[in-house]
This record gives structure tokens, C-alpha cells and sequence, in this order.
């Protein structure tokens, strides 16, 4: 029920946040695209990540699922909400972030030693979340989490 929930805050603060708060271009650009890549691309794991779960490219989100690509984090609503711990670690600041944060630690505080991992592990990394990352489809994933040490 509360993932229900959670999901369901999320759908409703999408196409507000969409809008008003993402600044950049919607990319030009489509699955179909991204897995003609080189395999060991960002872009192609980008592609393999959107197929297995059956996901569209959101405009103006693309970042977010860079982010769980290069963190290798999964979808469910805890790892989430871990995930947003680990941009926190990273340095990012956001109202979106933050808001994630309180109620994912306010729904699920038995997760807290997961969600205090992830943002370890974000502070461990160096700064990537502001990456230009359409320009770097084609860079060779591994090569981009060796150099960010992104764990």
C-alpha cells in the first residue's frame, strides 16, 4: 500500500516537475537508437535498461535513468528512494529530492541502513550528477563509473 502511494505521488508531481523545474531540452532520441549503440556504451545500456523494464524516455527525466544505469540501482520504490539518498551523497540538492527523501524515510525507517549505504556510496563517488550525459551515450560505461567511482 505504501509503494502504491508513494507510485502514485510520483505520477502527480511528474509533469509539474517536468515542466517548471527541468531547465534542458528533451533529447532527440529514441530507444531503437540508443541500442544500435556500441555494446559497451553508456547509451546502449541506457537502451537495454528502458526495454527491460518496458520504459519510454521521459522527456527532460532522461538523467534520472542515466543515473540508475551508471548506479546500476533497480526500480522498485525503496531502491528509489536509495537512489535519490545516493544523489544526496553526491551533493545534489533539489526540493524534489529532499521531499523524496522525507517521505521515503518516513514510509520505510526500517530501510534506513539501506538508504544510509546508498548515500556512502554517493559521497564516495565523485560529483557526476551534473554531467552532460547525452553527450556521453556513446563512452564506454565502465569507463565513466572507473573515472567518477561510481560503486
Amino acid at each position: 500500500m505504501k509503494d502504491l502511494f508513494i507510485e502514485k505521488m510520483y505520477e502527480i508531481s511528474k509533469k509539474p516537475y517536468q515542466r517548471f523545474l527541468k531547465k534542458g531540452k528533451a533529447w532527440d532520441i529514441n530507444v531503437n537508437q540508443l541500442i544500435q549503440l556500441p555494446s559497451d556504451s553508456l547509451g546502449f545500456h541506457l537502451g537495454c535498461f528502458l526495454l527491460k523494464y518496458n520504459f519510454e524516455i521521459q522527456p527532460k527525466l532522461e538523467d534520472h535513468d542515466i543515473i540508475h544505469v551508471l548506479t546500476n540501482t533497480r526500480v522498485s520504490v525503496v531502491e528509489e528512494i536509495g537512489m535519490q539518498y545516493y544523489l544526496l551523497g553526491n551533493g545534489k540538492r533539489s526540493l524534489y529530492l529532499l521531499m523524496v527523501i522525507l517521505s521515503g524515510t518516513l514510509f520505510y525507517p526500517t530501510r534506513f541502513r539501506y538508504f544510509k549505504q546508498q548515500y556512502q556510496r554517493g559521497k564516495q563517488a565523485h560529483e557526476f550528477y551534473r554531467l552532460d550525459f547525452l553527450n556521453m551515450l556513446t563512452i564506454p560505461i565502465i569507463n565513466i563509473q572507473q573515472t567518477f567511482n561510481i560503486k
